[in-house]
């Protein structure tokens, strides 16, 4: 088995993290603690640092949060 490439572990990151994000500000359900979505989102910002090429505009190191809860006034 060989490991993935390093765009390939960004788009699983990204998802992960996006997916958490979503969880956690839209359904208000996290599904992972906040130091292992700490430790995603290095190793993401890590990889993009190194290969700059991967960095994407809608990356969660190039934004915050998500969309807050439609229960917000």
């Amino acid at each position: 088995m060989t490991a993935p490439t390093p765009a390939d572990r960004a788009i699983a990151l990204r998802r992960q993290l996006d997916d958490a994000n979503y969880r956690y500000h839209v359904l208000d359900e996290p599904n992972i603690p906040d130091a292992e979505y700490d430790r995603l989102l290095r190793e993401l910002d890590e990889l993009e640092a190194a290969n700059p090429d991967l960095i994407t505009p809608d990356s969660p190191t190039q934004r915050v949060g998500n969309a807050p809860s439609a229960g917000f006034a």
